[in-house]
């Protein structure tokens, strides 16, 4: 398995003075998932947790909605020029009866650690149906669980600590108390491990759940959390006018710039609670 960081030498310029010292730096490696033994998309990610990766990414591509789906994951076919095994491409059985991934799933060309929609055939494609739509969750939120969520989350990114070149992910139950922390060079890696640990564990649909992630709420992000019923989405970051949209149309309540005990609710304000009353509007 490719280690989570490498250590290359760095020249250190600091106050006119300079020093030569190895720097931890977050690894980056392609990872391949195939499904049936058919290539289906390349990412570029950073090693661990690939097979939650690769169920979180079928999940929330709809090919896939339940554990069960799938019968094994196995690496394959993958070797360096020594011959051994780069753990850089990841075969998923689907169960018997489940449908193979269409057309449209194909990426067309490899994804990069910043963006999980690249080659998508039209934009049509990436508006995927959801099984687990999050409009009827019941869940409430305080302000002041939301306003703890960044700092919980920042503290289960280890990686993050020593490299500064992670973004990460996490999802809390409605009381801030945190179910699982992933982190990835890709956010969109990132939430795809967070969503298939949750998978894995019998936990999609993801009711009564907060998905934080470090950095935007993008239209991606956002519709990864809506195929795995995820009710609310934070980000410490702006969300993109795509990811408003798609949040209001699925009844999910999205929080960005949160920071602190500031936040901006784009959609779904009736699910954050202050003084003991909803917020009212979006």
């Amino acid at each position: 398995m490719g280690r989570v960081t490498v250590r290359r030498p760095v020249l250190r310029i600091e106050d006119g003075q300079t020093r030569r010292r190895p720097d931890a730096l977050a690894a980056e490696e392609p990872l391949e998932i195939r499904v049936d033994g058919r290539p289906l998309a390349v990412t570029m990610r950073t090693p661990g947790h690939d097979v939650e990766l690769a169920h979180g990414f079928l999940l929330t591509e709809g090919v896939i909605g339940d554990r069960e789906d799938v019968a094994t994951a196995r690496y394959c076919d993958s070797v360096d020029d020594s011959g051994r095994n780069t753990y850089n491409v990841l075969d998923v059985a689907l169960a018997p009866g489940v449908a193979p991934p269409d057309d449209s799933v194909e990426r067309r060309f490899y994804t990069t650690s910043s963006c999980g929609v690249c080659g998508k055939a039209s934009l049509d494609a990436v508006r995927t149906r959801t099984r687990y739509a999050p409009g009827a969750d019941p869940v409430r939120l305080t302000t002041e669980v939301l306003a703890g969520l960044p700092d919980t989350l920042r503290a289960a990114q280890a990686v993050f600590e020593t490299t500064g070149g992670l973004h990460g992910a996490g999802l809390f139950h409605a009381d801030g108390t945190l179910v699982v922390a992933r982190e990835d060079v890709g956010r969109h890696n990132a939430v795809d491990k967070v969503l298939g640990n949750a998978l894995l564990d019998g936990g999609v649909p993801a009711s009564g759940t907060v998905l934080m992630v470090s950095g935007r709420a993008s239209f991606e992000l956002t519709q990864k959390a809506v195929m795995a019923g995820v009710p609310v989405l934070a980000a410490v970051s702006a969300p993109s006018s795509l990811a408003v949209e798609m949040a209001r149309e699925a009844g999910m309540t999205l929080v960005g710039f949160l920071r602190g005990r500031s936040m901006n609710v784009y959609a779904g304000a009736e699910r954050v609670v202050t003084a003991d009353a909803p917020l009212v509007g979006g």
